[in-house]
């Protein structure tokens, strides 16, 4: 989501290019081998500089992007019915428009990048269903889901023996937990994969804010004002005490700690980092080599655990959730 200049919602906090091309290729040294984008990252422009720095590469690399949003409208003409969604038409046309800018014959996980309530569920698997078959696509998945949404997609590919989704991208972290009521219990018990969005938190948990001073100059919360007043309050700063605190017992960032509750659980299949600089990503794969405790582990579970709400806090009162 780094790669290539901004207009719209990316606007001042992607990487230079150079510099962009610098993360990929120490991340790809570094052994990583998933590379996420999507079509609406910085207008195309992400797929298309994915597309040139995996050629020669191509073997060591799963590629992933996505369809649903529009791309390349502005204020003064807004996309018509089938040109965003999940509509058949959207879908393959998206996915023909994905292959060319990345240069590639087939993507490895197609994704679905938020669910579409204005189109039957059918409708979309059997496109995607056909895209596999035509050997565009290797495998599917969804991301921004609904639990419901997903469980009744699961239903209607079982019912109409369609290619169905093998994995779910969503947003998880110690400040953002929200994924734990649902999704993550059906990942689980369907066997899908999960690939984490946002591990970080925008930022907030790499360590470098704090309590009661502005975000510092050239972050991206700098630029989000929103996110960041959404995580300036009580409980967050008392969340970033307590990784700090694990940080320091095990000599290493409150970043690679957030990274490793994460790697910690045996749903997560990756973690996306949106690193816009070398040293970030070098900060990020300290994780890697973080072990945690089990009391560590419920030092930061305690310090992390919100209000579920019911029926879940009814239910955790009586059995693991």
């Amino acid at each position: 989501m780094t790669f290539g200049e901004s207009s719209t919602f990316m606007k001042g906090v992607t990487s230079p290019d150079d510099e962009a091309r610098r993360v990929f290729d120490r991340a790809v040294d570094a052994g990583v081998n998933l590379v996420d984008t999507a079509n609406v990252y910085s207008e195309g422009r992400s797929e298309i500089l994915t597309g040139e720095w995996i050629k020669g590469k191509r073997d060591r690399v799963l590629l992933a992007t996505k369809c649903r949003f529009p791309i390349g409208f502005g204020l003064d003409r807004k996309p018509g019915p089938h040109e965003l969604g999940l509509s058949r038409k959207h879908v393959l046309e998206a996915c023909e428009a994905s292959l060319k800018r990345l240069g590639t014959d087939v993507i490895d996980l197609y994704q679905v990048h938020m669910q579409d309530g204005s189109v039957p569920i059918d409708e979309t698997l059997r496109a995607l269903d056909d895209l596999v078959t035509q050997g565009k696509v290797r495998y599917v998945g969804c991301s921004n889901y609904t639990g419901y949404r997903l469980v009744e997609s699961l239903w209607s590919a079982d019912r109409k023996a369609t290619h169905r989704y093998e994995s779910v991208q969503l947003q998880w972290s110690l400040a953002v937990r929200d994924a734990e009521r649902e999704m993550v219990p059906a990942a689980r018990a369907f066997g899908l994969g999960v690939l984490v969005w946002s591990p970080l938190a925008r930022g907030f948990l790499s360590g470098k804010y704090h309590r009661g001073q502005a975000a510092p100059a050239g972050t991206r919360l700098e630029t989000w004002k929103d996110s960041y007043k959404a995580y300036d309050n009580d409980r967050m700063w008392s969340l970033m005490d307590a990784i700090r605190a694990v940080a320091t017992r095990r000599e290493t960032t409150a970043a690679a700690v957030s990274l490793a509750w994460l790697l910690a659980r045996p749903e997560v299949s990756t973690i996306i980092v949106g690193a816009r600089t070398v040293q970030q990503l070098d900060d990020n794969l300290k994780a890697l080599e973080v072990k945690l405790t089990p009391e560590d582990v419920k030092a930061l579970d305690d310090a992390s655990r919100p209000d579920w709400g019911y029926p879940y806090s009814f239910i955790g009162m009586r059995e693991p959730w």
